[in-house]
């Protein structure tokens, strides 16, 4: 259960919710150029962009979940159970990438979505975990840069890449499905509606936001994305910094969960553990936890982007105060 989102005011930035039962031991990650990034399959990449995000860190190797490298190309990766499928056989024709590696794999290498869709045509995901006791996750994967956003889903049909205009991902179903629910909901309107209902004259709207009656309101995966959709698409914000951050972290708190609202069938609760926004453009990530709202910043250009050492700050957890008085 996560909800990613793309938008561009002056800057561009990214970001999502990750929805999830427990933390995973993660941190904001800084990956500089000189990091060696081994893979299972190919050659070890000695030099590449510099990268940030969110990630465990397991025997050296950054695990990420999001994260954006230095030329302001963004990737998160978000639950897709059920559907998701990596083959077990080996392409001799192309790069063969372990899910877990992907997003070093394409953040080290590309600077933009179209240089990452090249690099996909000539890439197959195979199923190589990265340990006994860490086996794969189901992901489909949300890319995009301050031009375009896509998505890729790894499917028993195979490798799937989808233009995404909305610059909204879920979980599922698939992409497409997201997309084609869209239309159910093209009568919503951000001022006040017309009525269509009858020539009644008395019909008149009794207060404000009655155009986005309908607009849904739970938690489930179609409901995120028409709901995160609606509001990015509508989104009316200052382009300075602060008041584009802003903007967005209300968009992912519309739709954030609070712990009892969903329950697992293991009978654990679906929280909002931390919402991110990257902005891709100056190379900030910008984090919240489920106890701590106020934010939390890492610029990657205060790090030294030539350096061969990872650096890992643990998240600010507890609730953040400032007292008036």
């Amino acid at each position: 259960m996560c909800t990613s989102i793309a938008m561009k005011t002056q800057d561009f930035y990214f970001g999502r919710t990750m929805d999830f039962e427990y933390n995973f031991n993660e941190s904001v990650v800084f990956t500089p150029r000189n990091y060696p990034l081994p893979f299972r399959r190919t050659d070890i990449l000695d030099k590449h962009y510099a990268i940030l995000g969110m990630a465990t860190v397991v025997e050296g190797y950054p695990l990420y979940a999001d994260a954006v490298n230095e030329a302001g190309l963004c990737i998160a990766g978000l639950n897709f159970p059920d559907t998701a499928y990596y083959p077990s056989s080996e392409d001799s024709n192309s790069k063969n990438i372990s899910p877990f590696e992907l997003i070093f794999w394409i953040l080290g290498k590309c600077a933009s979505v179209a240089e990452a869709k090249a690099l996909l045509a000539t890439t197959h995901l195979v199923s190589i975990p990265f340990s006994e006791s860490l086996p794969l996750a189901p992901l489909h994967w949300h890319l995009a840069d301050r031009e375009s956003s896509i998505v890729l889903e790894s499917t028993k049909k195979g490798m799937e890449i989808y233009d995404n205009p909305v610059g909204v991902l879920t979980n599922n179903p698939g992409f497409n499905f997201q997309t084609t629910n869209l239309c159910q909901y093209m009568n919503l309107v951000s001022n006040s509606p017309k009525n269509c209902f009858s020539s009644i004259s008395s019909l008149v709207p009794f207060g404000q936001g009655l155009g986005c009656v309908g607009l849904p309101g739970d938690y489930s995966p179609a409901s995120r994305f028409v709901k995160a959709a609606y509001l990015c698409l509508n989104s009316i914000c200052e382009k300075d910094e602060m008041g584009s951050i802003s903007q967005f972290f209300h968009i992912l708190d519309s739709v954030s969960m609070p712990r009892g609202c969903v329950v697992t069938p293991e009978n654990l609760y679906d929280i909002t553990t931390y919402s991110c926004c990257m902005n891709a453009t100056k190379g900030i990530y910008y984090y919240k936890t489920y106890s701590n709202s106020q934010l939390t910043a890492v610029d990657m250009h205060r790090e030294n982007l030539d350096s061969e050492l990872l650096r890992t700050y643990p998240l600010t957890v507890s609730q953040q105060i400032a007292w008036a008085n």
